[in-house]
Formats: structure tokens, C-alpha cells, sequence
């Protein structure tokens, strides 16, 4: 049994991955989540109490970050800032966040030689053209395009840094776009299956030929824990599952796995400096770790996603009127 922190652990992909740590190990699960916007106690609903706790708090604040550090075996860091349309309206959370609360909690493993895992994303690559065969593997050169990549890029280096000048014992996973349960109707899968839920006709940016590569949160979930478990320190390794989809046919996709006809959606205006494609070349994590995904068919784990929304409307409800309103002015 481990002691394991999990930063950021009520969002969408840290309570994913809380979950699947109590359903597949007898590991303890502390969750420091600042409980923002998109952190959600009900994330964590139903999980036993002996096994998650949950502490209300900052990754920037050293000293609540030392004393969690000093009781715990192994941190993985989810916690960021990352919405992209946030982060150019207003870049100071993302700085603060995604810069200070690594650089906090890397001081902190520092102190206490406490085993971290550093969650990223492949938005720090850049972008590919929709045309190029190349992928991103561990070695692509880092080209950040908006504030939220970009601290995330800088998040990346520091950790890099303080195990080659400290010796600090972490590692680092560059992982595609997530979708699955506990997401926030601000992102683009959430929000256009609650719209179709609510009678409202989905919303796509631009021409909707925007590539991204898809993984299941589930399926994220399982590949950290493999890299906390068997990765070698100081490396890096990419996680994706070979789900790349434009956004059109994502759309339309969802409008037909609800019943519904696959043109009855809206173009809106484009996104600041939209990236074209992301594509994640997950070959070393299979090799060297043994990782594979259990959701081979987007389509099928998409078909899983929906089936969610609906049952759990409760969960996103609340949100939802707001975030309408905030795309609504916005034209989009």
C-alpha cells in the first residue's frame, strides 16, 4: 500500500485517475484541489472515506504543500490551469498556477525525496499541419502557441531541471486530449453532448478541420499509474491512444450517436491561434512499460461518454447556463 497525493484531484482528469486508483489498487489517495471552477467535490462522490481524502487548498502555497509532501510516498501533479480560451483573456492564474505551483511542489519533493509525476500535454509541442505524417514523440522540439501551453512548457523544463541539479525523483507524461466522465461543459466534447441534451444545436470553431488526438480518460489513468509505478526517473514518455479526429467528425459523430441528424450543428467564429493538429506517438510507453489502451474505438468510448452526461445531469447542470452565456459573448 501506498500514501499517494494527488494534486488537482478533483478536476476531470485527476478525479478520473482517483477513481481508478481505488478500483485497481489498495493505495491511499490524498487530494489537494483548490476547488476552482472546474474542481468539483462531486467528482469524488461514493469513494470510500477510509481510503480519499480531500484537502481544500493551493499547489502555491509552500507550507501546506510541505506538511502533505512530509505524510505521503508518491505525488502525481494534475492541478494546471488549462483551458486555452481562459488563458487569453486572462494569463495571470496560468502563471501562477502552472509555473509557481510546480515550481512549489517540486521544492517541496526536494525537501522530503518524495517520488513526482508531473501531468502534461502535448499543446507544448505546438502544432502539426493537417497533412504531415509525423507525430510527436519525446524528442520534438518544444513550440508553445498560447499561454496556457506555454506554462505548461515551463512547468515541463522546471521539473527537467530539479532532477538533473537536485536529483529529484520525478518523471514526466505529455498526453493527448482527454474525454470521458467528470469533464467540465467548457470543454469541446462535454459541451456539445449537453447541448444536444438541452435542445441546443452543438457549436464548432472555424471550418471544424482541427485534428486532435483523443485518449480516454480511463485510459490516461492506467498509463500514469504504470509510469509511477515502472517509469525510469528523469524520463519522459508520450500517452496517447491513435484517436486522431477532426473536430467536424467528432461533431457529427455525437449528433449521430444521440439520434440526432449529423448537420445540425453551427460553425462559430475561430479560436486566437487554434492549432491545426496534435498527433502523439505513444511507442516508447508501450514498449519500455508495457502500456496499452483498453479503448481501441473512439467511437465506442464516445458512445461511454454520452451515456454519462445523460445519466448524470446533475453533475454538469449547474455550469452549464454560465458557460453558454460566456461563448455566447464571444460570438462562439
Amino acid at each position: 500500500m501506498a500514501r499517494l497525493l494527488v494534486t488537482g484531484g478533483a478536476g476531470f482528469i485527476g478525479s478520473n485517475f482517483v477513481h481508478h486508483v481505488i478500483e485497481n489498487t489498495d493505495h491511499t489517495v490524498t487530494v489537494l484541489d483548490k476547488l476552482t471552477y472546474a474542481g468539483n467535490r462531486a467528482s469524488l462522490a461514493g469513494l470510500p472515506e477510509d481510503r480519499v481524502e480531500l484537502v481544500v487548498g493551493d499547489v502555491a502555497d509552500a507550507p501546506l504543500v510541505n506538511d502533505l509532501f512530509s505524510r505521503h510516498d508518491a505525488v502525481v501533479h494534475y492541478a494546471a490551469e488549462s483551458h486555452n480560451d481562459n488563458s487569453l483573456d486572462n494569463p495571470h492564474p496560468f502563471l501562477k498556477t502552472n509555473v509557481i505551483g510546480t515550481y512549489t511542489l517540486l521544492e517541496a519533493a526536494r525537501q522530503h525525496d518524495v517520488r513526482l509525476h508531473h501531468i502534461s500535454t502535448d499543446e507544448v509541442y505546438g502544432d502539426l499541419a493537417l497533412d504531415d505524417p509525423q507525430r510527436f514523440t519525446e524528442t520534438t522540439a518544444y513550440n508553445p502557441s498560447s499561454p496556457y501551453s506555454s506554462t505548461k512548457a515551463a512547468s515541463d523544463m522546471l521539473v527537467r531541471a530539479w532532477v538533473r541539479s537536485f536529483g529529484v525523483r520525478a518523471t514526466i507524461s505529455n498526453c493527448s486530449n482527454n474525454y470521458g466522465p467528470y469533464q467540465h461543459v467548457e470543454k469541446f466534447i462535454p459541451r456539445q453532448i449537453t447541448n444536444v441534451i438541452r435542445g441546443i444545436r452543438p457549436k464548432l470553431y472555424g471550418t471544424g478541420q482541427n485534428v486532435r488526438d483523443w485518449i480516454h480518460a480511463d485510459d490516461h489513468s492506467s498509463a500514469v499509474l504504470t509510469i509511477l509505478d515502472r517509469g525510469v526517473i528523469g524520463e519522459t514518455y508520450l500517452i496517447g491512444a491513435d484517436g486522431e479526429e477532426n473536430n467536424r467528425d467528432v461533431v457529427e459523430t455525437i449528433l449521430e450517436l444521440m439520434g440526432e441528424d449529423r448537420s445540425e450543428y453551427d460553425l462559430v467564429t475561430d479560436r486566437a491561434g487554434h492549432d491545426l493538429r496534435y498527433a502523439i506517438d505513444s511507442t516508447r510507453l508501450r514498449r519500455e512499460l508495457g502500456w496499452e489502451p483498453a479503448f481501441t474505438s473512439f467511437r465506442e468510448g464516445l458512445e461511454s461518454t454520452i451515456a454519462w452526461y445523460r445519466e448524470n445531469e446533475d453533475w454538469w447542470a449547474g455550469a452549464k447556463d454560465g458557460v453558454e452565456a460566456f461563448y455566447a459573448s464571444k460570438g462562439q
